[in-house]
């Protein structure tokens, strides 16, 4: 990973799941079963370069939901909740 490059997995906004399982956002920016395309729409309506990759999050290596990596120069947290805010709602 460059400098400027965060790498975010849907379970950081999957509102099912609670903190210590993954998600990073409130349960009330949270949303049901996020994928990696839901993201990195969120992330181009944002204007925010991105890629979506196949890899998988460490702790769940069985899931094959894959990721995304955007070119962010901000805090990790503060891209995690502009990026909630702009997800299709499904809650």
């Amino acid at each position: 990973m460059e400098k400027g490059e965060c790498i975010l997995y849907p379970c950081y906004f999957n509102a099912s799941l609670s903190r210590d399982e993954g998600r990073r956002v409130p349960r009330t920016l949270g949303v049901k079963g996020p994928g990696a395309a839901d993201i990195e729409r969120a992330l181009k309506r944002l204007g925010i370069a991105c890629q979506a990759e196949e890899h998988h999050h460490p702790a769940y290596w069985a899931r094959h939901e894959g990721r995304v990596v955007a070119t962010y120069s901000g805090k990790k947290t503060a891209l995690i909740k502009k990026v909630a805010r702009n997800m299709e709602v499904k809650r």
